[in-house]
């Protein structure tokens, strides 16, 4: 079946997203192992994922845990630091597929403020022919509701979708719903796929 879309993630596929190392740089490792033990800071970061209000959902963690009152208010203020840089190599990979009219769509894990907001940084997320973002879908990978969510909305199903993300309970999820899927390590390798698909020529991918 000929490929008619190319899925891609977006934290650590498009963007870098790497909290631990932003708060390492900023109150030291040791405090940081401290603040996530204490805090679960991904999980309040998955309530936003699945819609909540950015704001008010970060900032009512902070008034939870006031030994990490400031610390925790840096998911907010300081998050375009944390979500960054660009991985530029995907980005030339993604719109060298729409140069050669082949749609791409998001399927990602972003909430509905945060993705605004990096949207003014990185206006690429803004040139998807299909965006598909957890927020606004209230449900989050690997639920499967959110590939068929994907699928209905689309009309594409099985292997006439190729899909790439980082994390490997995502591609499992993707897999069981028949699609191509590409376990994200780096650009290079997204790369290679990509043409030997004949999606891209080797200069295309370059």
């Amino acid at each position: 079946m000929m490929i008619k879309a190319v899925v891609f993630d977006i934290g650590n596929v498009l963007i870098e997203w790497q909290p631990e190392r932003f708060y390492d740089s900023v109150i030291g490792e040791d405090r940081r192992r401290a603040m996530f033990k204490a805090v679960d800071l991904h999980g309040v970061n998955e309530k936003v994922d699945l819609g909540h209000p950015f704001t008010e959902t970060i900032y009512a963690a902070a008034e939870e845990y006031p030994d990490w009152r400031d610390e925790i208010r840096m998911w907010h203020d300081r998050w375009i630091e944390m979500a960054s840089p660009a991985i530029d190599h995907s980005v030339r990979l993604m719109k060298a597929l729409q140069a050669n009219e082949v749609p791409v769509f998001s399927l990602t894990n972003f909430g509905i403020g945060s993705y605004d907001f990096a949207a003014t940084r990185y206006p690429f997320l803004n040139e998807f022919d299909r965006d598909f973002i957890s927020g606004h879908m209230q449900v989050v990978k690997p639920d499967a509701n959110i590939y068929k969510m994907l699928e209905d909305a689309s009309g594409l199903r099985g292997e006439s979708l190729i899909f790439t993300d980082d994390r490997a309970d995502n591609i499992a999820a993707a897999q069981m719903r028949g699609w191509r899927t590409h376990h994200f390590k780096g650009p290079d390798g997204w790369a290679n796929r990509l043409v030997k698909e004949g999606l891209l020529t080797e200069s295309e991918a370059a």
